[in-house]
Order: C-alpha cells, then sequence, then structure tokens
C-alpha cells in the first residue's frame, strides 16, 4: 500500500474530535481513494498512534475486536451510542447520524492538501542511470509527516 495514501488515512483520523466519528467509507470518499477495507487495512496496520476508535463502520458498530476499548473512549468523550457492551464487547453502536464529524473550513485546507498529494504520481526513474528523483519524492514525504503531526502552515 502506498505510504503517501496511508500518511493521508492516519492524517485524517487524526483530525477527528472527541466525540465525534467517521465510518471507514467516509474517509475513503474525503481523500478520493481507495474504500473502506483500505481504510480499514491502514488504521488496523498502524493506527495505534491516532484515535482509531473513531473510525468505523457505517452501521456504528465499533472496530472489530475492539468494542471494550472504544466503549471507554467513547464514554470519555461522551460520542452518542445506543446500547451497552455485552461481555464479547458487542451490543451497542454508536449513533452516527449525530456523531459524524463535519469538517471546518481549516479541516478542509488541510484534507485538500492531503488529497492533492494523493493526486501526485510516484517519482519518476530516470531510465539512463536508474535513479529516482529524490529531491521531490522527500519534500513530498516531508510534507505529509507535517500534516499528519498538525505542522500545517496557515
Amino acid at each position: 500500500m502506498r505510504e503517501d495514501y496511508q500518511e493521508a488515512v492516519l492524517a485524517t483520523a487524526e483530525l477527528i474530535p472527541p466525540g465525534k466519528v467517521l465510518a471507514y467509507g467516509d474517509i475513503a470518499e474525503i481523500l478520493g481513494f481507495g474504500g473502506p477495507r483500505q481504510v480499514g487495512a491502514v488504521l488496523a496496520r498502524c493506527g495505534s498512534s491516532v484515535p482509531w476508535w473513531r473510525v468505523l463502520r457505517a452501521s456504528g458498530e465499533p472496530p472489530a475486536c475492539h468494542g471494550h476499548r472504544a466503549w471507554e473512549h467513547y464514554s470519555a468523550e461522551h460520542t452518542p451510542v445506543r446500547g451497552t457492551p455485552a461481555a464479547d464487547g458487542t451490543g451497542y453502536r454508536v449513533r452516527i447520524a449525530e456523531a459524524r464529524w463535519q469538517p471546518s473550513a481549516a479541516d478542509w485546507s488541510v484534507l485538500d492538501d492531503l488529497r492533492r498529494r494523493l493526486t501526485v504520481p510516484a517519482p519518476a526513474v530516470d531510465p539512463e542511470d536508474g535513479e529516482d528523483q529524490e529531491a521531490g519524492a522527500t519534500a513530498m514525504a516531508n510534507q505529509a509527516m507535517s500534516v499528519r503531526r498538525g505542522e500545517v502552515e496557515a
């Protein structure tokens, strides 16, 4: 999976404020790339550093196998839910219609920037010397990391 896509998914998850959520498909739609499964794969692989509980199934079900941990976060953040967790962590859902995050104008600016970066093709390789255009690739990676860390220039 493309590293820039992973960074964009993680940066988007980090933008979601406490008490709000997005479905996996919402993130894919916002970014204009991939689908719910790709977003879920990114979060399963490397989402522990972001608020993963704020990204869930369109039905409002918490992330698989993490129902109890997610419940703790939803309770602390006052996320609207229906039901209570059963022994296996299932049995409740986030009321996604009430909790769905609506990005602000500033958030859309960051999201638009993430989308633009995803449309940039991978660095070209010079067929004569086999070297990639490293400067452009490095600059793009640094920008993605800056967005993810919240170091966005106004």
